[in-house]
């Protein structure tokens, strides 16, 4: 999954930063809010974490201009701002939902799962199909209940292929699961990734469509 980060705060933003990737997600940071709209324009994330409190234009503005543009992305508002007003205002325009600093990482991670969840039209914590089954939320993977050690870009390349069986995704579109704006891309980054999986999972739960791309089938 990838993710963008819009916080000022170079400390938090950091640490964000850090913890986000070590949770195998794709991350792309900016500090203002004009970086922002540039990029959720130019790319496709799977969820934006926001602050409100930006230079150059506020996270609202940004957050309206999303949503007026129909981008469906979650938003989870993640602010100092505490005054009620405030948090109605930032749900009414669009955010998904609200954490306020300082607040503890396990619950950050824990909104996002949900958000993330529900993104993908599930309400179950834990992605189970075709034998497969992943939690999130402990990083692990079974295949007929048997433990499976994954590593962290073969856990990004399957996750939004298990949440939504029967959805076609390009190689493009893992891609950009698996990589931030700094990594450096390999030209089989995927196939490699996905060669480890039908080896670890059983060759027939990830198949090819000519020409499109990859899926999960429903069946």
């Amino acid at each position: 999954m990838r993710l963008l980060l819009v916080e000022d705060d170079p400390m938090i933003g950091e640490q964000l930063l850090d913890l986000l990737r070590a949770e195998s997600y794709a991350v792309d940071w900016v500090r203002d809010g004009e970086l922002a709209d540039t990029a959720l324009q130019a790319q496709n994330y799977d969820l934006l974490l926001l602050d409100l409190g930006l230079p150059k234009r506020d996270g609202m503005s940004v957050l309206r201009a999303l949503r007026a543009r129909k981008q469906r992305l979650p938003v989870l508002i993640a602010t100092a701002r505490d005054a009620l007003q405030q948090r109605v205002e930032g749900l009414d325009a669009g955010a998904d939902d609200y954490v306020l600093k300082p607040f503890e990482l396990d619950e950050l991670l824990a909104r996002i799962r949900a958000l993330l969840r529900r993104a993908s039209g599930r309400a179950e914590p834990v992605y189970e199909h075709l034998g497969v089954s992943l939690n999130p939320a402990t990083r692990e993977a079974s295949v007929d209940g048997r433990p499976v050690t994954l590593s962290a870009r073969e856990w990004a390349v399957l996750e939004p292929l298990l949440a939504r069986p029967g959805l076609v995704l390009s190689r493009q579109q893992l891609e950009e699961k698996l990589y931030g704006w700094k990594d450096e891309i390999s030209s089989n980054a995927v196939e490699v990734y996905i060669h480890g999986l039908r080896k670890k999972l059983g060759a027939g739960l990830i198949q090819n469509v000519r020409g499109l791309g990859y899926m999960v089938p429903k069946q």
